[in-house]
Protein backbone atom coordinates (compact mmCIF):
# COMPACT_ATOMS: atom_id res chain seq x y z
CA UNK A 1 0.00 0.00 0.00
CA UNK A 2 1.39 3.35 -1.03
CA UNK A 3 2.14 5.77 1.76
CA UNK A 4 0.65 9.26 1.42
CA UNK A 5 2.89 12.22 2.13
CA UNK A 6 1.42 15.61 2.92
CA UNK A 7 3.41 18.73 2.15
CA UNK A 8 2.36 21.97 3.82
CA UNK A 9 2.57 25.05 1.64
CA UNK A 10 1.94 28.46 3.18
CA UNK A 11 2.40 32.04 2.08
CA UNK A 12 0.75 34.80 0.13
CA UNK A 13 0.60 34.57 -3.62
CA UNK A 14 0.33 37.86 -5.43
CA UNK A 15 -0.43 37.67 -9.13
CA UNK A 16 1.88 39.53 -11.48
CA UNK A 17 -0.32 41.71 -13.63
CA UNK A 18 0.93 42.73 -17.07
CA UNK A 19 1.88 46.38 -17.14
CA UNK A 20 0.22 48.61 -19.69
CA UNK A 21 2.56 50.37 -22.06
CA UNK A 22 2.43 54.13 -21.88
CA UNK A 23 2.30 55.43 -25.48
CA UNK A 24 3.50 58.87 -24.39
CA UNK A 25 6.61 57.36 -22.73
CA UNK A 26 7.25 55.26 -25.84
CA UNK A 27 6.98 58.36 -28.01
CA UNK A 28 9.55 60.18 -25.87
CA UNK A 29 12.03 57.32 -26.36
CA UNK A 30 12.69 58.50 -29.91
CA UNK A 31 14.87 61.31 -28.55
CA UNK A 32 16.92 59.02 -26.30
CA UNK A 33 20.26 57.54 -27.22
CA UNK A 34 20.92 53.91 -26.25
CA UNK A 35 21.74 53.63 -22.51
CA UNK A 36 25.04 52.47 -20.98
CA UNK A 37 27.17 53.03 -24.06
CA UNK A 38 30.11 55.31 -24.69
CA UNK A 39 29.08 58.41 -26.59
CA UNK A 40 30.87 58.59 -29.90
CA UNK A 41 30.53 58.69 -33.66
CA UNK A 42 29.58 54.98 -34.13
CA UNK A 43 26.81 55.26 -31.53
CA UNK A 44 25.37 58.38 -33.15
CA UNK A 45 25.63 56.77 -36.60
CA UNK A 46 23.83 53.62 -35.38
CA UNK A 47 21.09 55.68 -33.68
CA UNK A 48 20.51 57.79 -36.82
CA UNK A 49 20.52 54.65 -38.98
CA UNK A 50 17.88 53.09 -36.73
CA UNK A 51 15.71 56.21 -37.04
CA UNK A 52 16.12 56.22 -40.84
CA UNK A 53 15.04 52.58 -41.04
CA UNK A 54 11.88 53.32 -39.02
CA UNK A 55 10.84 56.34 -41.07
CA UNK A 56 7.37 56.17 -42.64
CA UNK A 57 6.91 57.05 -46.33
CA UNK A 58 6.84 60.82 -46.78
CA UNK A 59 3.95 60.58 -49.26
CA UNK A 60 1.88 58.97 -46.49
CA UNK A 61 3.10 61.55 -43.97
CA UNK A 62 2.04 64.47 -46.19
CA UNK A 63 -1.15 62.84 -47.56
CA UNK A 64 -3.81 65.54 -47.04
CA UNK A 65 -6.70 63.11 -47.63
CA UNK A 66 -6.17 61.81 -44.07
CA UNK A 67 -6.52 65.23 -42.47
CA UNK A 68 -9.68 65.32 -40.34
CA UNK A 69 -10.85 67.35 -37.40
CA UNK A 70 -10.76 65.31 -34.17
CA UNK A 71 -14.30 64.42 -33.01
CA UNK A 72 -13.69 65.03 -29.27
CA UNK A 73 -11.03 66.06 -26.76
CA UNK A 74 -10.56 62.46 -25.58
CA UNK A 75 -10.14 61.28 -29.14
CA UNK A 76 -7.71 64.15 -29.79
CA UNK A 77 -5.37 62.97 -27.01
CA UNK A 78 -5.42 59.39 -28.27
CA UNK A 79 -4.85 60.52 -31.84
CA UNK A 80 -1.88 62.73 -30.93
CA UNK A 81 -0.21 59.91 -28.96
CA UNK A 82 -0.88 57.38 -31.73
CA UNK A 83 0.53 59.71 -34.38
CA UNK A 84 3.64 60.46 -32.32
CA UNK A 85 4.23 56.73 -31.87
CA UNK A 86 3.64 55.93 -35.56
CA UNK A 87 5.48 58.91 -37.12
CA UNK A 88 8.18 59.42 -34.46
CA UNK A 89 11.09 59.16 -36.90
CA UNK A 90 9.37 61.51 -39.36
CA UNK A 91 8.79 64.04 -36.60
CA UNK A 92 12.44 63.80 -35.58
CA UNK A 93 13.55 64.61 -39.13
CA UNK A 94 11.08 67.52 -39.25
CA UNK A 95 12.72 68.86 -36.07
CA UNK A 96 16.22 68.38 -37.54
CA UNK A 97 15.12 70.13 -40.74
CA UNK A 98 13.97 73.14 -38.72
CA UNK A 99 17.30 73.18 -36.86
CA UNK A 100 19.15 73.12 -40.18
CA UNK A 101 16.94 75.90 -41.58
CA UNK A 102 17.61 78.00 -38.47
CA UNK A 103 21.38 77.52 -38.82
CA UNK A 104 21.37 78.38 -42.52
CA UNK A 105 19.34 81.56 -41.99
CA UNK A 106 21.59 82.90 -39.21
CA UNK A 107 25.20 82.91 -40.50
CA UNK A 108 26.81 84.04 -37.22
CA UNK A 109 25.25 81.11 -35.36
CA UNK A 110 26.33 78.74 -38.14
CA UNK A 111 29.94 79.96 -37.84
CA UNK A 112 29.84 79.55 -34.03
CA UNK A 113 28.46 76.00 -34.28
CA UNK A 114 30.95 75.06 -37.00
CA UNK A 115 33.88 76.42 -34.93
CA UNK A 116 32.72 74.56 -31.82
CA UNK A 117 32.18 71.33 -33.78
CA UNK A 118 35.62 71.74 -35.37
CA UNK A 119 37.31 72.02 -31.96
CA UNK A 120 35.41 68.95 -30.73
CA UNK A 121 36.49 67.00 -33.81
CA UNK A 122 40.16 68.01 -33.30
CA UNK A 123 39.97 66.86 -29.68
CA UNK A 124 38.47 63.56 -30.85
CA UNK A 125 41.34 63.06 -33.34
CA UNK A 126 43.96 63.88 -30.68
CA UNK A 127 42.34 61.41 -28.30
CA UNK A 128 42.29 58.74 -31.02
CA UNK A 129 46.02 59.22 -31.60
CA UNK A 130 46.66 58.84 -27.87
CA UNK A 131 47.58 62.48 -27.27
CA UNK A 132 46.44 63.85 -23.92
CA UNK A 133 45.27 67.31 -22.93
CA UNK A 134 46.95 68.49 -19.74
CA UNK A 135 45.54 71.44 -17.77
CA UNK A 136 47.19 72.51 -14.47
CA UNK A 137 49.14 69.24 -14.32
CA UNK A 138 46.04 67.07 -14.69
CA UNK A 139 45.11 64.94 -17.72
CA UNK A 140 41.54 65.57 -18.82
CA UNK A 141 39.47 62.67 -20.17
CA UNK A 142 37.66 63.20 -23.46
CA UNK A 143 34.27 63.80 -21.81
CA UNK A 144 35.68 66.62 -19.66
CA UNK A 145 37.38 68.14 -22.71
CA UNK A 146 34.01 68.21 -24.51
CA UNK A 147 32.38 69.77 -21.45
CA UNK A 148 35.09 72.46 -21.27
CA UNK A 149 34.60 73.33 -24.96
CA UNK A 150 30.82 73.48 -24.43
CA UNK A 151 31.20 75.83 -21.44
CA UNK A 152 33.62 78.09 -23.35
CA UNK A 153 31.24 78.12 -26.36
CA UNK A 154 28.23 79.31 -24.34
CA UNK A 155 29.13 83.05 -24.43
CA UNK A 156 29.79 82.82 -28.19
CA UNK A 157 26.45 81.09 -28.74
CA UNK A 158 24.72 83.73 -26.63
CA UNK A 159 26.24 86.55 -28.71
CA UNK A 160 25.30 84.70 -31.92
CA UNK A 161 21.65 84.52 -30.80
CA UNK A 162 21.43 80.80 -30.03
CA UNK A 163 18.81 81.38 -27.32
CA UNK A 164 16.34 82.98 -29.71
CA UNK A 165 17.06 80.35 -32.36
CA UNK A 166 16.51 77.56 -29.85
CA UNK A 167 13.15 78.96 -28.76
CA UNK A 168 12.16 79.44 -32.40
CA UNK A 169 13.04 75.83 -33.27
CA UNK A 170 11.17 74.45 -30.24
CA UNK A 171 8.15 76.65 -30.94
CA UNK A 172 8.01 75.88 -34.66
CA UNK A 173 8.52 72.15 -34.04
CA UNK A 174 5.83 72.06 -31.36
CA UNK A 175 3.39 73.91 -33.63
CA UNK A 176 4.00 71.91 -36.81
CA UNK A 177 4.24 68.48 -35.15
CA UNK A 178 1.29 69.26 -32.86
CA UNK A 179 -0.92 70.33 -35.77
CA UNK A 180 0.00 67.27 -37.82
CA UNK A 181 -0.51 64.90 -34.90
CA UNK A 182 -3.85 66.49 -34.00
CA UNK A 183 -5.40 66.53 -37.47
CA UNK A 184 -3.90 63.42 -39.12
CA UNK A 185 -6.49 60.63 -38.92
CA UNK A 186 -4.21 57.71 -38.06
CA UNK A 187 -7.18 55.33 -37.61
CA UNK A 188 -8.19 55.67 -41.26
CA UNK A 189 -4.59 55.08 -42.39
CA UNK A 190 -4.19 51.95 -40.26
CA UNK A 191 -7.59 50.66 -41.43
CA UNK A 192 -6.59 50.98 -45.11
CA UNK A 193 -3.29 49.24 -44.40
CA UNK A 194 -5.11 46.36 -42.67
CA UNK A 195 -7.55 46.06 -45.61
CA UNK A 196 -4.64 45.97 -48.04
CA UNK A 197 -2.92 43.28 -45.94
CA UNK A 198 -6.11 41.18 -45.86
CA UNK A 199 -6.48 41.43 -49.65
CA UNK A 200 -2.89 40.30 -50.17
CA UNK A 201 -3.40 37.26 -47.94
CA UNK A 202 -6.53 36.03 -49.79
Amino acid sequence: MAQQVEIGVTGDLTPILPQKEDPFANALKMFQLPPNVAFGAPVVHEWVQHRRENIRPWLTFFNTSYLRKPPSATRLTKRVLANIEYFKSNYLFVYLGLVLYCLITSPLLLIAVAASAGVLYLLFLRHKEGMKVNILGKDLPLGQQYALVAICSLPIFYIAGAGAALFWVFGASFLLIGLHAAFYNIDALLATQEDRFDLEEV
